[in-house]
């Protein structure tokens, strides 16, 4: 697919919840890649991520729609739908995580074992 167009679940002038996915944030957490809810721009961490905030917070509100919130990648993914957008509206900016936080991240806080605690 390559069109996000008349798919509701979008609102565009919705910013990101922060810089990283709030959830681990929250307790000290750690990600691998971030998703940004299209809806209401909760950041969360991808399905390779141990904790996969992104996919507990579709199932949790209902917002099927995330972007990739890794700087330079503008696709979208629905959970409702299994479905790959290349492109779509643009978001309110900051349009992915600040280009010197590390992937993983955040900075201090990945185990040194991170390749064997990521989901596959």
């Amino acid at each position: 697919m390559t069109e996000t167009d008349g798919i509701d679940g979008i609102d565009p002038g919705v910013p990101p919840s922060g810089a990283g996915c709030a959830d681990c944030d929250a307790v000290g957490g750690w990600w691998f890649h971030l998703r940004r809810c299209a809806q209401c721009g909760h950041v969360g961490c991808c399905d390779s991520s141990p904790a996969q905030h992104a996919t507990a917070h579709w199932k949790s509100t209902g917002h099927p729609l995330v972007q990739s919130f890794e700087p330079g990648e503008e696709w979208y993914w629905n959970y409702a739908t299994d479905g790959l957008y290349d492109a779509g509206p643009a978001l309110a900016p900051p349009g992915g995580h600040p280009a010197d936080q590390p992937t993983p991240g955040p900075a201090g806080r990945v185990p040194q074992d991170w390749q064997q605690r990521l989901h596959r």
